[in-house]
């Protein structure tokens, strides 16, 4: 036997002696571990498979319900709307009284739609961006059933630079101006929206259509806003 296999040998050997020693002292500590990986994976897959179920449901029940409402079944829709408010699951209890909202909108039941919206944005446990978007919709229906004070009161915060949803804050706050007579502050508003780069085309361009609008009916100066 050459030096280095012997050599070899007694490494392979201590080596040996060496896990057998660590097995005996930490053996019990290494299978609970090992236990514990596994039930912990094992755990961990069984809640998200039941919470991917539960969200599967609720956006079945969602979606059926959406259907109602373009088929034209309102009241239908807004009772499925219901019960997914009371037993969906995730954000879909949240997303059933956005929607439940504009189905009385489309109703024609303006105040009960503009209260639902209001309700979502009072309520402190949805998230910011969810209330921030209600206060939009409770203040574009009152563009048209409400005053500039009510459209004002819900999306005034909204119109700031840096509020994503500052475009149609200021559509709304604009339209609301110009049929309440505020000829100045409605045309500021539109040129505000027409000269943002972040705004949609769409937006932009029904901006300009309502700068010149104003422009021409010769209640604001030609050249700008005073």
């Amino acid at each position: 036997m050459s030096d280095d296999s012997f050599i070899r040998e007694v490494n392979e050997e201590f080596r040996s002696d060496q896990l057998k020693a660590l097995w005996h002292r930490y053996g019990v500590a290494i299978v609970a571990v090992a236990a514990l990986i596994v039930l912990g994976t094992a755990g961990y897959a069984g809640y998200r498979y039941w919470d991917e179920g539960r969200a599967n449901v609720s956006g079945d029940a969602f979606s059926a319900a959406l259907k109602l409402a373009q088929d034209g079944k309102n009241d239908e829709a807004l009772a499925a709307l219901d019960q997914l408010e009371k037993d969906g699951y995730g954000a879909y209890p949240v997303l059933a009284r956005m929607r439940a909202a504009t189905v009385k909108a489309d109703k024609g039941d303006a105040a009960g739609a503009v209260k639902d919206f209001d309700d979502v944005a009072a309520d402190t446990a949805i998230p910011a961006s969810l209330r921030d978007m209600a206060r939009l919709r409770a203040g574009l229906l009152l563009v048209d059933h409400g005053s500039f004070d009510d459209v004002s009161k819900r999306v005034e915060a909204l119109s700031a630079d840096t509020n994503p949803l500052r475009h149609t804050a200021r559509e709304a706050l604009g339209l609301a101006a110009w049929k309440a007579g505020k000829a100045q502050d409605a045309l500021k508003l539109f040129d505000q929206i027409a000269a943002d780069d972040a705004a949609p085309r769409n937006a932009r361009q029904r901006a300009n259509l309502m700068a010149e609008l104003i422009r021409g009916s010769g209640v604001a100066p030609a050249g700008g806003a005073s």
